[in-house]
């Protein structure tokens, strides 16, 4: 045997003896499985949909780009009562037989969701339920529930997308399934303003209502928290250095723990009235300070070109509101 024949032989045994991993996806229709696929898609998985799961064996056969399969790229199968085949005790066996082969690693996914979000999401994409073609949604909910209730008894992980937006059902699948391994988590920093609602994704809020409100400033209004003007006018607030170094060390204690953790993703926000002013400001600075302490965040501003609208700013700190005009101007 030649030295390349040898070397060749070492690589193919060390891949033989690396468990080759697939997921299962499966879930009632109408739950995000589309979603889910295309979320490991983008992580570096081979996602196949409708997959007849008794043909399994044979899929991992078919060379991948030219080469053998490798166990280095995890595979995802999506089925559902419309998969051709179906049926719930059956295919628990196969996925079974598959689970005691030993170079296969097994994981299970159900997506579930509540049947009036279901009838919802049909309704506006004007689609018929699978299950009920000629008849209303909530029957094809019903009967595919009750054909599906095996799986999600059985599943090892299960998933309500019922108040998940699809960012959020994607935002899921990345934090379980991205086999990606880095030093730190990813930050992401987020500005926004209460009067609109907290972050939907945030790990750590962080409320800075108690700072003094460049809002009630009539040169500072029409400015944000980008302008080196609003940046002074905040830092020169008697509780700001106290407060944001007690935050910054909180953070420095933290983010080391998420790492241990492997916590994928960390979304930190900042969190004002409006969302223009100081969130910004403190957003930019916490961004500048984690990049000092080695991290590498990404800052967002949610509301940064949202209209200010005097209705629902306060004055605070000794900010003066009889200096700004008054009612519900909006500028």
């Amino acid at each position: 045997m030649c030295i390349r024949q040898r070397k060749l032989a070492i690589v193919n045994a060390k891949t033989a003896s690396i468990p080759q991993t697939i997921l299962i996806v499966t879930g009632v229709s109408g739950a995000g499985k589309t979603t889910v696929l295309k979320a490991l898609e983008d992580l570096g998985w081979e996602a196949v949909d409708n997959f007849p799961i008794r043909l399994a064996g044979q899929l991992l056969e078919i060379p991948v780009t030219g080469r053998q399969a490798s166990p280095d790229i995890p595979i995802a199968l999506g089925f559902d009562s419309r998969t051709r085949g179906f049926d719930a005790q059956t295919l628990i066996q196969q996925i079974k037989q598959l689970q005691n082969q030993p170079n296969l690693t097994i994981r299970t996914l159900f997506l579930d969701c509540a049947g009036v979000e279901i009838e919802r999401r049909y309704a506006e994409t004007r689609r018929r339920h699978p299950a009920a073609p000629d008849r209303p949604a909530m029957d094809g909910i019903a009967i595919e529930r009750t054909l599906m209730e095996p799986f999600r008894r059985w599943a090892e992980t299960v998933i309500d997308t019922s108040k998940l937006s699809a960012y959020d059902l994607q935002q899921a699948i990345r934090e379980q399934f991205n086999n990606e391994t880095s030093p730190h988590s990813v930050i992401t920093i987020t500005s926004f303003g209460y009067s609109r609602g907290i972050p939907h994704n945030a790990d750590l809020v962080f409320d800075l209502r108690f700072l003094r409100n460049p809002h009630w400033d009539n040169i500072l209004r029409p400015l944000t928290g980008l302008d080196e003007a609003v940046s002074h006018y905040v830092e020169a607030d008697p509780a700001y250095d106290a407060a944001m170094g007690k935050i910054r060390d909180l953070l420095r204690y933290l983010l080391p723990l998420y790492d241990a953790q492997g916590k994928a993703y960390v979304n930190i926000a900042f969190g004002c009235t409006g969302g223009r002013h100081r969130s910004v400001h403190v957003a930019e600075q916490f961004g500048r300070w984690l990049r000092e302490d080695g991290f590498a965040p990404a800052v967002n501003h949610r509301n940064l070109t949202s209209r200010p609208i005097d209705a629902i700013e306060e004055p605070a700190n000794g900010a003066n509101k009889n200096s700004a005009p008054q009612g519900n101007d909006i500028t």
